[in-house]
């Protein structure tokens, strides 16, 4: 796995709701497909997916349950591949626990947000803080409206935000974490 030291987690809890208010946001099925596969393909080691509610959590299994059983296999091997790469989690320190616990260190946190932060780094700069191989990075993206700020103040970098043709930033976490991880780990970047 070519980056290997590179560890992603999309965050149910906290999150924020339109009134930045911390709250708990539900699993989407599509999630767990539109980001294990672009994980995949950019050769990341885990995709975490934080979910503190247990009837969520079932779904989730389930899914990756059937994904991974014969029956998922038959039905769609490349599924099959891509959920290999899902864990799930109660909150972000059981995920910065478990990348520690088997990485014998403690990831670098990356926040991915439409704003900017006085720790907002630029696509290049990660991307070569990555390259150079010698710590573990844990990208961290949101659900609902975003990660809380009083969160985002404690990771060691937040990415630049995603701009497109225009003024307008709000994508689906399905659209950044694929744009994102692209931007950080395509051979074809012109």
């Amino acid at each position: 796995m070519l980056n290997h030291n590179v560890f992603i987690a999309l965050l149910h809890f906290p999150a924020m709701d339109r009134e930045g208010r911390a709250i708990i946001t539900s699993f989407t099925t599509m999630d767990l497909h539109d980001i294990a596969r672009p994980a995949r393909a950019y050769e990341i080691n885990t995709f975490y997916i934080v979910q503190p509610v247990d009837a969520q959590r079932a779904v989730i299994k389930k899914q990756i349950e059937y994904w991974s059983s014969e029956e998922g296999l038959k039905t769609n091997p490349t599924r099959a591949e891509t959920v290999k790469l899902v864990q799930l989690a109660y909150n972000l320190e059981e995920v910065i626990e478990d990348i520690q616990n088997r990485r014998g260190r403690k990831p670098k946190l990356v926040g991915t947000d439409a704003r900017t932060y006085p720790n907002t780094v630029s696509y290049e700069f990660l991307k070569r803080e990555i390259e150079k191989r010698q710590e573990d990075f844990l990208i961290l993206f949101g659900t609902g409206y975003g990660i809380p700020p009083d969160l985002m103040n404690t990771f060691d970098y937040i990415l630049e935000p995603i701009y497109g043709a225009g003024d307008w930033n709000h994508l689906s976490v399905r659209n950044a974490c694929a744009i994102i991880l692209d931007r950080l780990f395509s051979k074809n970047r012109c």
